[in-house]
């Protein structure tokens, strides 16, 4: 059996080239002739021959495209090298059933490099060079704040993996009120270790920024669950004359598949005036192999084609990034749905199938008004070229599903031409 090369001094357990590990002396211009693809699409098209392979369970043609792949790939080299060497590692860890060892592997290398303010410094830096999530945060909170306005005691239940990184501006935009400034209950959802971890050190930063704006404030971290299905209306402890908001940033893909549709009733029980969904736009939840497979290489395409453009080219930030998209890539194509029971599948969605659970949960859709689209555009334009936003039922949007059927409702961000992440607004 083929056995990748390890780079093992960064503790990722990454496939490597076997003769030579230095990425500028095998640029991806010398890799077409080995690997008989066109310049600069190499890696995808070996990759696929590679799934295909393994789905016929042709065992001579894997150990084949592995060894080419192996050869060509690099974690340190360009787009296509960095793809090859991310994806070869989970279609290795696949093949040898080993991707709930490699995983746990990865992640225990990350938390130990990992601390509070290496991982705010992350966030921060990510959302100054691209609007992979500020995009999801302006328009949540405009939709919060439309919904809510002129309600003395607001709740927002905050069902993320953000860390608290939208509210600052929204206690501002509350704190320039004409009005009364209302009192504000924000209980954050910390499902996972690091969550919890993180939110000891947000907690006081989120209490003394709330005084220095002038804004009432009771901040509540709900810790101690072991997976977001354990959520219930007792747990998040609502109170009379609250005007709830639930708030779910990249936090539906983190519930179990079968588990979905009674999550969203939960939710339902809370009563809220209003819910922002913000997911990122790609289908990981089936069982068919072949296509999950070719949908998470579109996604990771585009994702890691975007952190080239917006990172520098050594920069730590864009390792760290690229490194947590590997682990993703090992949880899907190499590990089952319930990985541990640690509340994180990694199983995501298209808006479509989203908005099909939603309204069969009993919520309805309520569009984005057009100061919110504004406040979004005028977003991008902070940001280089290649981004935009895309309504659904616009012509040649790029969104997925039947085109049959009715767009999903909300809006896209796009990056170059491709939907990346989804936002929507909700109201039972």
């Amino acid at each position: 059996m083929f056995v990748p090369n390890s780079d093992h001094s960064n503790g990722s357990s990454i496939p490597l080239p076997i003769t030579d590990t230095n990425s500028s002396t095998r640029s991806s211009e010398a890799s077409p002739d080995a690997a008989g693809a066109a310049p600069g699409k190499w890696a995808a098209k070996l990759l696929r021959e590679c799934a295909a392979a393994m789905s016929e369970k042709n065992s001579g043609k894997i150990h084949h495209l592995m060894w080419t792949l192996n050869e060509l790939s690099s974690p340190y080299g360009d787009c296509d090298q960095k793809l090859a060497a991310y994806f070869l590692q989970a279609l290795f860890c696949r093949a040898t059933d080993s991707g709930h060892r490699c995983h746990r592997t990865l992640v225990a290398a990350a938390e130990k490099s990992h601390s509070f303010d290496s991982l705010r410094r992350l966030i921060l830096k990510f959302q100054e060079v691209s609007p992979w999530t500020t995009f999801g945060h302006v328009a949540s909170n405009g939709a919060v704040l439309e919904a809510l306005d002129g309600a003395p005691a607001i709740h927002i239940i905050d069902i993320s993996h953000t860390l608290c990184t939208q509210w600052p501006t929204l206690l501002e935009t509350l704190a320039m009120r004409a009005d009364e400034t209302p009192r504000l209950r924000l209980t954050a959802v910390a499902a996972t270790a690091a969550a919890k971890a993180a939110m000891k050190e947000i907690a006081p930063r989120m209490e003394k920024f709330a005084r220095l704006m002038g804004v009432p404030f009771e901040f509540n971290v709900l810790a101690g669950l072991a997976h977001l299905g354990q959520l219930t209306k007792e747990v998040l402890a609502v109170h009379d004359g609250e005007a709830v908001a639930v708030n779910c940033v990249g936090a539906l893909r983190r519930v179990d598949v079968g588990e979905r549709e009674n999550f969203i009733r939960m939710i339902k029980t809370l009563t809220p005036k209003v819910v922002t969904v913000v997911e990122e736009e790609a289908d990981f939840a089936g069982d068919d192999f072949p296509k999950c497979f070719e949908e998470c290489l579109r996604f990771n395409s585009a994702y890691f084609d975007m952190l080239e453009d917006s990172f520098g080219t050594t920069s730590n930030e864009k390792l760290m990034l690229e490194r947590e998209c590997s682990r993703s890539i090992v949880r899907v194509l190499a590990c089952t749905d319930d990985l541990d029971g640690d509340g994180d599948c990694e199983r995501r969605e298209r808006a479509i199938q989203w908005s099909e659970r939603l309204r069969g949960s009993g919520f309805s859709t309520v569009g984005f008004s057009d100061d919110v689209v504004d406040d979004v555009k005028a977003l991008l334009k902070r940001y280089r070229d290649g981004w935009s936003l895309v309504k659904p039922g616009d012509d040649d949007d790029g969104i997925g599903g039947d085109r049959s059927a009715a767009p999903p409702p909300g809006i896209f961000l796009a990056w170059k031409d491709e939907p990346v992440v989804w936002a929507s607004v909700w109201k039972p």
